[in-house]
């Protein structure tokens, strides 16, 4: 992978988890930084699982691949969020 790629990969997953913090109700316990981690982790396996589906490159919009990413982000949000308001 090259770096523009990573450059991409890493503005893709601040948006995915942006996206994916906003999907998630009420108010998550987490900082920005996680929820940009977050992000760039669903945007990578959101796009390894798309491209195993075969959704990944489609004529126009990827929209499928973009809803797995969010849906994964706002699965690891929220797991992120619960795992830290139970040591509190």
């Amino acid at each position: 992978m090259e770096i523009s790629g990573i450059i991409s990969a890493v503005v893709i997953g601040i948006v995915i988890g942006v996206l994916g913090r906003l999907v998630v109700p009420g108010r998550q316990h987490i900082g920005i930084l996680w929820t940009i981690v977050v992000g760039i982790v669903a945007a990578f396996i959101g796009s390894a699982i798309a491209g195993a589906l075969g959704v990944a490159d489609t004529k126009g919009p990827d929209w499928i691949e973009w809803l797995i990413q969010i849906a994964l982000a706002a699965v690891g949000v929220a797991a992120l969020d619960r795992s830290r308001g139970a040591r509190r």
